[in-house]
């Protein structure tokens, strides 16, 4: 006899505003508790030093991680001059200092040569696999290695404020696997001096905010009942920047058994236009999400099939 699977099957997003203090995983957990739910995921990890936006899907919504881990980014960054750490945040130990302290002038000149794309070497202190071990477990054994810089991509960075000599606050935008604690350690050595995080804040992913998210304490108060339920965004929230395709019953069932259905009909024709080989179509019915697909020579192929 079958095990009973654990928890409720729930499905949606819910965007939290993770406080300072708490690792990713530790967010995730209350969460699945606040709603007991069966399945759960985040969409992006953020330090325990960072607070801001991480959203977490339940339920089906998993299906849809990897489309909002790609998609952009935005963060609050207050950077300290004049210190290197070796965590390259305020956590790790000083390794280095200066007394070059750099004005907002040339703050400013030295920012648009990291915009766009560019290379960035992570941090010792990361989650980055080195011949199959996580790179912060060598840093803590103090072990000899190197990290190969990474191409990233940063669309653009404004100075807010230098609210201290020692201090300058940042807003970026940048793409997947851009490093805010790269980035700090890398204007210092720009600038001629040394930096490392002081604070850091996401201000959205992909289309989570700050003004569709929900403080873990309020949604922690709401515990068991309908009001946490209400608190949940749609599956296809996620999905805003795909193209999105209506489908009849009989069509959406051919996608569940994994079949392809061909969009030549003359009622599917505009949408096809512009779409390439190998693109990505979110599939509903009228009452339900059906499937992520795959187009390719005038059809749509199951990739993967939401059960709802």
């Amino acid at each position: 006899m079958a095990r009973r699977k654990k928890g409720q099957s729930i499905t949606g997003w819910i965007a939290v505003d993770k406080p300072v203090g708490l690792t990713s995983t530790q967010v995730v957990s209350r969460v699945r508790e606040v709603f007991d739910a069966r399945k759960i995921g985040h969409g992006g990890t953020l330090d325990p030093l960072a607070s801001g936006i991480l959203p977490i899907a339940l339920g089906e919504a998993t299906k849809t991680v990897s489309y909002i881990t790609a998609g952009r980014k935005s963060y609050l960054l207050t950077v300290r001059w004049g210190q290197a750490t070796t965590t390259d945040d305020g956590e790790g130990e000083i390794v280095e200092e200066s007394d070059l302290r750099p004005d907002e002038g040339a703050i400013l000149a030295v920012l648009a040569t990291f915009i766009g794309r560019i290379e960035q070497v992570p941090p010792i202190f990361s989650a980055i696999k080195v011949s199959g071990r996580r790179a912060y477990e060598m840093a803590r054994a103090k072990e000899e290695f190197e990290l190969k810089p990474r191409p990233v991509e940063i669309y653009d960075i404004q100075l807010k404020s230098c609210p201290s000599p020692d201090e300058a606050v940042l807003e970026v935008q940048c793409g997947k696997g851009t490093y805010m604690r790269s980035l700090a350690r890398d204007l210092g050595r720009a600038l001629g001096t040394c930096a490392y995080v002081k604070a850091l804040r996401r201000l959205s992913v992909g289309p989570f905010s700050q003004d569709n998210a929900i403080s873990l304490d309020y949604l922690e108060t709401l515990g068991h009942s309908p009001a946490a339920l209400e608190q949940l965004l749609p599956l296809e929230t996620a999905l805003d920047d795909i193209p999105a395709i209506v489908l009849s019953e009989a069509e959406a069932n051919r996608l569940r058994c994994g079949q392809p259905v061909s969009l030549m009909a003359r009622m599917y024709r505009d949408r096809v236009e512009g779409l390439a080989k190998g693109d990505t179509v979110f599939v509903m019915t009228a009452r339900n999400p059906v499937a992520l697909t795959r187009y390719e020579a005038g059809e749509i192929h199951p990739v993967r099939v939401l059960n709802l």
